[in-house]
């Protein structure tokens, strides 16, 4: 009994804390710069989880209609054999392999992914290395071991290639978004350009910040407010002010 309530009262410790924070979210936006600082948003963190688990899903239909030579995946194993027998020839039975994909696949495509995944992560108020590891994850448990693992063997380049350099990638993207948000999500004078390039950095913040709220664009337009000049003009007793 005493075990039970120590393993309590520690899951209350660390999911308090959480739970106050998504009652009254904190953008990761307002805070100075750091790579240790932490405010995490873990219900949001879930949301964008579940949005990228639809991805993979849909990615994945697509690559089936592409044709072999792209994708190198068997179309009579995929006929032949169902997705659990795949998947355990491909992932437990054969194990991971070099592979030969486009460079890029591998090289490009793939620490863009990476990127994508830590700045899921980021923009939620996770660290450095708390959004590293959640891009590891991501890419490999979700991916590589879990879709991919059902059309063919994961591989090195990936494991590895996908979170590392995507982490790196994905902090650059995390600067760029802080000076975009910081400048009232405007770049080089532009809303349309600070737009663009908030979704190309951040996709998935951006795209769940549709239905769910956006509090990077939210501390964004107070900055705006803020920024606006005012001007007071007093006569005869009588002031008035107007804010541009």
């Amino acid at each position: 009994m005493r075990h039970l309530l120590i393993i309590l009262l520690a899951l209350g410790m660390l999911l308090g804390p959480a739970r106050l924070r998504a009652e009254k979210p904190i953008t990761i936006y307002a805070e100075p710069y750091s790579m240790t600082g932490n405010y995490p948003d873990w219900h949001r963190l879930w949301i964008n989880t579940a949005v990228l688990g639809g991805a993979f899903i849909g990615a994945m239909a697509v690559l089936e209609t592409l044709p072999e030579g792209t994708t190198k995946w068997s179309a009579a194993e995929i006929r032949s054999e169902s997705i659990w027998k795949r998947w355990y020839k491909h992932v437990i039975k054969e194990g991971p392999e070099f592979d030969g994909d486009n460079a890029i696949f591998n090289y490009v495509l793939h620490p863009y992914a990476g990127a994508v995944y830590f700045m899921a992560a980021r923009s939620c108020g996770f660290n450095f290395y708390r959004s590293l590891l959640y891009s590891a994850c991501i890419s490999t448990v979700c991916w590589e071991f879990g879709i991919e693992g059902i059309m063919e063997r994961p591989s090195y380049q990936d494991i590895f290639i996908t979170p590392l350099v995507g982490c790196v990638v994905g902090e650059c993207f995390y600067r760029v978004k802080r000076h975009i948000v910081n400048n009232g999500y405007e770049l080089a004078g532009s809303r349309f350009l600070g737009g663009f390039v908030a979704w190309l950095v951040d996709p998935v913040n951006e795209a769940v910040g549709l239905f769910a709220g956006n509090p990077a664009r939210k501390y964004a337009g107070q900055l705006r407010l803020q920024a606006q000049p005012v001007i007071t003009a007093s006569s005869a007793g009588f002031s008035i002010t107007a804010t541009f």
